[in-house]
């Protein structure tokens, strides 16, 4: 069975985490979101993986290689201009003409029966199917409405208040017959969800939905990354220590995923579920509580507690310092004496002096330095960047 993953998205909404990696491959559990998404395809029987590539995609084709390491054949296709969602499969089309094919995006963290979709495609009589799933808010998302017969009688793209006449939002995976081809042009940016649907309905072309069920996210955002980390942290059953660990007078609560040579002081505490990469170094009375991943190389200081984040590789966290539900991007510095709040993005390379408070929902750019004392209320830039953090 074939799929092709869409990975030409620069990762705007992700800023500052998307200036030095694309989108499919921003860690989660300290691997590229991307190697999660197609090791679970090939365990449902999707062994032939074409990906479409453009933003900084030599970091997707070493996360991947050949797909071996995954027990998949992968065929990259390079997009030179950006040709939208539709477009860019187009792109790829003589990898897939022979047979139904599934299509995901590249950010997608998903629990879902892909088979069963796939499926269902093949007994129904569309030329596309569409994955919907059952949402809390679909105001950030496409939703449908549908019939008895799973048929799409309508689309609308964000809806605002009043015009919510479902919250079935498309998880932007489709399962499409070669035929769609021929209503997709060649060399222009073209969408599903803004002109090839539309347009196919508009022809008479039946369009049917799958309903999901399970854990989806196309991770649009720092919350919903931390909460797809999450799914990913609930799976690991059991604790695995990969390599030497030394603990003195410590205690870990599994179940936890620790590297090589990860050292835990005294009377520091772990609990599960966790992830540590290797080389990290936790000092006296530290507490992890559940659910963080810590990267590689990383060096936990006295007293520090870290609950519900992400830390990504070669990061320090200073003395009696507290992070909660955010995510510390790669060599960053944070003194001691800091408060990072919830739903925090701190890019890489920064610098929080001593005693900085970060309230919630702040996003720092890669290479600032925060001087001693600061509350840092707003976003922080930096000029040498990009500073927009709408789109893909």
């Amino acid at each position: 069975m074939k799929v092709c993953i869409m990975c030409g998205g620069e990762g705007t909404r992700l800023r500052p985490l998307t200036f030095g990696r694309p989108k499919p491959c921003i860690p989660i559990v300290n691997k590229p979101s991307i190697q999660h998404l197609v090791s679970h395809l090939a365990n449902l029987g999707f062994n032939d993986v074409v990906i479409t590539l453009g933003y900084m995609s030599e970091a997707i084709e070493a996360a991947l290689g050949d797909g071996s390491l995954f027990g998949v054949n992968v065929t990259y296709v390079h997009e030179k201009t950006k040709l939208g969602t539709a477009g860019s499969v187009k792109n790829a089309q003589k990898y897939l003409e022979e047979q139904p094919f599934l299509v995901v995006g590249g950010d997608h963290v998903v629990g879902l029966n892909l088979l069963e979709f796939y499926r269902e495609h093949l007994a129904n009589d569309s030329i596309t199917t569409i994955g919907l799933i059952s949402i809390d808010d679909p105001t950030e998302y496409g939703i449908a409405e549908i019939d008895a017969n799973y048929q799409i009688k309508r689309f609308k793209e964000k809806p605002s208040p009043g015009e919510i006449f479902s919250n079935l939002a498309s998880t932007g995976m489709y399962v499409c017959d070669p035929d769609v081809f021929d209503h997709i042009p060649t060399g222009e940016k073209f969408d599903f969800a803004r002109n090839l649907f539309p347009e196919l309905m508009e022809e008479g072309y039946p369009l049917k939905a799958w309903l999901a069920r399970g854990n989806w996210s196309d991770v649009g955002s720092p919350r919903s990354l931390r909460e797809a980390e999450r799914w990913k942290l609930q799976d690991i059953g059991f604790t695995n220590i990969s390599g030497d660990l030394y603990i003195k007078g410590a205690r870990i609560m599994g179940p936890a995923q620790i590297g090589s040579c990860v050292s835990v002081a005294a009377n520091s505490r772990v609990i599960g579920p966790v992830s540590i990469g290797a080389g990290t170094i936790i000092e006296e009375s530290v507490v992890i509580g559940p659910y963080t991943s810590i990267g590689e190389g990383c060096i936990i200081k006295n007293s520090a507690k870290i609950f519900s984040s992400s830390i990504y590789n070669r990061v320090v966290i200073g003395s009696d310092t507290t992070v909660s539900g955010s995510i510390i991007d790669n060599d960053t510095l944070i003194g001691s004496g800091c408060n990072v709040e919830h739903d925090t993005v701190i890019g890489p390379h920064v610098v929080l002096k001593n005693n900085v408070v970060v309230h919630s929902g702040t996003r720092l750019w890669p290479e600032v330095i925060v001087p001693e004392g600061t509350v840092v209320k707003e976003h922080v830039l930096n000029e040498d960047y990009d500073t927009r953090t709408e789109g893909s």
